[in-house]
């Protein structure tokens, strides 16, 4: 049987457009409208319903000149499992004694308190593509009207604070809530873009920093290792789940000069195989690749033969000997590193760290430990600068 296809979503950057849009509509005419039509970056049209209006009369309480006009468009990811999903984004529009446009964060719109990020520090986390469509609704309706009058909008969402605490905001460096975003403005459900977008706004944001030296985990289990074994803590680290392949070209794209790759040997002896995205969805081939790296090693074909009837790469090591452990792990980081330095090119330096939960590190590639110490000294000296400033 065929899979239903999966309904699409807008994004925050759709909602705060076309609540503008609406709300400009109204500022001008002074008449209430309940939905409002937009067409999106990519050109693709929607028709929205508005809510929660609110017409600020001006000081004579004639409210077919509003001073101001609040309203809101409600967030829908589709089939995306996404935490902001039916939260409503609000467009608050007033005109002003200044000339242009002015567009800034209100409530529930988080600050920009890193470089990298798109956005100067200090600034709204609207990024670059909803803060022009908000712009150009602005605008138009402007230039429809044949009005002169400067106009600052507010984009807020009243849950954005206590949302913006299960999103990768806090760790990119935007605080107090959370970003408005998209590029096309739809949301694909179950999209991997969304996540990789991430990643390499994580990438900026370290390279920002002044750091040439990147440390990248799959997981959360590879955060605790590096905090409790090299003391590095999870902010300092880019968290690259299974797109190992995709995360090393964007650090070569990005301009970073070198990279360690932490990880736990059932995730990257995946790496091994020359295999770059570790999901299990699209290679779960961990036994075989121990099995041939024990063959390589020169363990008899019968007793590597047993590895592949292991579960995990845990237990397969728990039926190791010490002499074997060590002759097998030889033969992994040799692959791992022979793949890691064909995908990174001559763009940048790599190296990896395999380590296990139960027997700690396993192997290191042979640059691995100049490149950690030099991420090291690049973190305290960041963090010695940031201290004086």
């Amino acid at each position: 049987m065929s899979k239903s296809r999966l309904r699409q979503g807008y994004t925050t950057g759709t909602c705060a457009q076309a609540a503008t849009k609406a709300a400009m509509k109204m500022l001008l005419s002074g008449e209430q409208i309940r939905e409002i039509q937009v067409v999106l970056p990519e050109g693709r049209e929607l028709m929205l319903p508005v809510l929660d209006i609110y017409m600020q009369p001006d000081s004579a309480g004639d409210m077919h000149y509003p001073v101001s006009v609040s309203c809101a468009v409600k967030k829908d990811s589709g089939d995306d499992p996404d935490v902001t999903n039916g939260v409503l984004v609000y467009s608050r529009v007033s005109r002003s004694h200044m000339p242009g446009i002015k567009i800034d964060g209100g409530e529930g719109i988080g600050r920009v308190t890193k470089p990298g990020l798109g956005q100067p520090v200090g600034e709204a986390a609207i990024n670059r593509v909803p803060r022009r469509m908000i712009e150009k609704e602005v605008r138009d309706a402007l230039e429809e009207a044949e009005c002169l009058q400067g106009v600052r909008v507010e984009i807020s969402i009243p849950e954005g604070r206590r949302l913006a605490a299960k999103t990768f905001n806090p760790r990119l460096g935007i605080e107090g809530g959370l970003s408005v975003l998209g590029t096309s403005g739809i949301v694909e459900p179950m999209s991997e873009q969304a996540l990789i977008d991430t990643i390499r706004a994580e990438i900026r944001v370290k390279l920002a920093e002044g750091r040439k030296i990147l440390v990248f985990t799959p997981g959360n289990y590879g955060l605790d290792f590096l905090k409790d074994t090299y003391k590095i803590e999870e902010t300092d680290i880019v968290k690259c789940s299974n797109y190992i392949g995709q995360a090393i070209d964007m650090a070569a794209e990005e301009g970073c000069g070198g990279l360690v790759l932490a990880g736990h040997i059932g995730k990257l002896i995946k790496v091994s195989g020359g295999i770059m995205n570790t999901h299990s969805k699209w290679a779960d081939c961990r036994m075989e690749l121990f099995a041939a790296a024990a063959l390589r090693a020169g363990i008899e074909g019968a007793r590597a033969g047993e590895f592949l009837d292991c579960v995990t790469t845990d237990d397969a090591l728990e039926k190791c000997t010490e002499t074997e452990r060590r002759r097998i792990m030889a033969q992994v980081m040799k692959a791992i590193e022979k793949h890691l330095l064909y995908r990174a090119g001559e763009e940048l330096e790599i190296g990896a760290v395999v380590y296990s939960n139960m027997r700690g590190i396993l192997g290191r590639t042979e640059n691995a430990d100049g490149l950690m110490s030099a991420f090291r000294s690049e973190t305290e000296k960041n963090k010695t600068d940031g201290a004086g400033k």
